[in-house]
């Protein structure tokens, strides 16, 4: 597949051919699959000492002529602490169980049980991230993915821009994205973040944000900005492609267009 690189006023230049990654079929299931096999849950759960930080000696024994027994005296036989005694005489405080002060939690959440990743095979792997490459130049998935963009004509798709664009100062930057993007897909791109309506302010998700625009730069090359997502090709994952459907907003830089091709292989006429 050839197509032209963009100049950062947005007019097309010189012609070049897109790496193979780009030209295959997209498998929707498939990339589902991996991102599902990308959640990581955080492992949470008490001390494992916890509640057992005592001098509690175990179970108490209901036999007779046994020193410490707690026969005849109408005693649950649950570990209990010493607090004070006078002889064979104790004065007994409950511990470790759940229903005793200080006492352990009966069930609580374990770490193990926690840690449910999911093994891919490679091969699918690379089938997903090249599904969610094929995506951003593919203009029905990226309209499926953003409602507002319906029924309008995405131009200069695919958004592979010259590498200059990551020279640009912040304020050159977003006015060449507006060349480049156009104004329907330029609101889209810059990440915007406003206050939730509703009781989830007090939930601890007061803000709510878009995902924006992902700039995808070569392995020589830096940019930083708040105003979207900006990714290494080196570090480019599922995550950043297709999290939440494929299809995202996306703008590559000429290097990161040679750095694909490395990675992924020979072209694709």
């Amino acid at each position: 597949m050839k197509t032209k690189i963009l100049d950062i006023n947005g007019k097309q230049g010189k012609e070049i051919t897109l790496p193979k990654c780009f030209s295959g079929k997209v498998r929707e299931d498939i990339v589902a699959k991996v991102l599902e096999s990308k959640k990581i849950k955080q492992p949470y759960s008490p001390s494992p000492v916890a509640g057992k930080q005592h001098s509690a000696s175990g179970l108490l024994k209901h036999h007779r002529k046994v020193w410490k027994s707690s026969y005849g005296r109408g005693m649950s036989r649950i570990p209990r602490k010493i607090m004070t005694r006078k002889g064979s005489q104790f004065n007994w405080v409950g511990a470790e169980v759940s229903n005793t002060r200080g006492g352990r939690r009966p069930h609580p959440p374990k770490v193990l049980g926690m840690i449910t990743r999911l093994k891919i095979n490679k091969k699918e792997q690379r089938i997903a991230i090249e599904s969610a490459l094929s995506a951003t130049i593919n203009e029905k998935y990226i309209v499926k993915k953003y409602s507002t963009l319906d029924k309008l004509k995405i131009e200069k798709l695919p958004f592979i821009v010259e590498s200059k664009l990551a020279t640009l100062k912040a304020k050159e930057l977003i006015s060449s994205l507006k060349k480049i993007l156009g104004k329907n897909l330029f609101d889209l791109a810059i990440q915007k973040k406003s206050i939730r309506s509703g009781r989830g302010k007090l939930r601890g998700r007061k803000y709510k944000s878009n995902a924006g625009m992902l700039l995808v730069v070569g392995d020589d090359e830096k940019l930083k900005t708040t105003a979207f997502d900006v990714v290494n090709v080196k570090k480019l994952s599922i995550n950043d492609l297709a999290n939440g459907g494929v299809g995202r907003l996306t703008v590559y830089t000429e290097n990161a267009i040679k750095n694909l091709e490395n990675k992924f292989g020979e072209k694709k006429e």
